[in-house]
């Protein structure tokens, strides 16, 4: 089993920043990939930023030059830098992790609880 844990969310004023972070814990042997995904009320869970074990990013259009994805391969943990922060990023942020379990090295693709974050106008 990996758990996932968030914290770093909240509530900002627009322009305002936040960062979020996720560790991985449990069984683990190594991590591919580690991202952000967040679900407004109402909408679809979609993807706000990702970033494989080399180091390689991707982001949504939304948030690009306003977030930055990172993170730190000796602790397992994924941070989300969101500076610029607009009422439309309102949403739960939720963490997702993929690698391989320390056991029969099979895959394992998992997700935090997720984290509110809330932008006043």
């Amino acid at each position: 089993q990996v758990q996932l844990v968030e914290s770093g969310g909240g509530l900002v004023q627009a322009g305002g920043s936040l960062r979020l972070s996720c560790a991985a814990s449990g069984s683990i042997f190594s991590i591919t990939g580690m991202g952000w995904y967040r679900q407004a009320l109402g909408k679809q869970r979609e993807l706000v930023a990702r970033i494989r074990s080399g180091g390689s990013t991707n982001y949504a259009d939304s948030v690009k030059g306003r977030f930055t994805i990172s993170r730190d391969n000796a602790k397992n943990t994924v941070y989300l830098q969101m500076d610029s922060l607009k009422p439309e990023d309102t949403a739960v942020y939720y963490c997702n992790v993929d690698g391989q379990y320390r056991s029969y090295f099979s895959p394992f693709n998992s997700w935090g609880q997720g984290t509110q974050v809330t932008v006043s106008s």
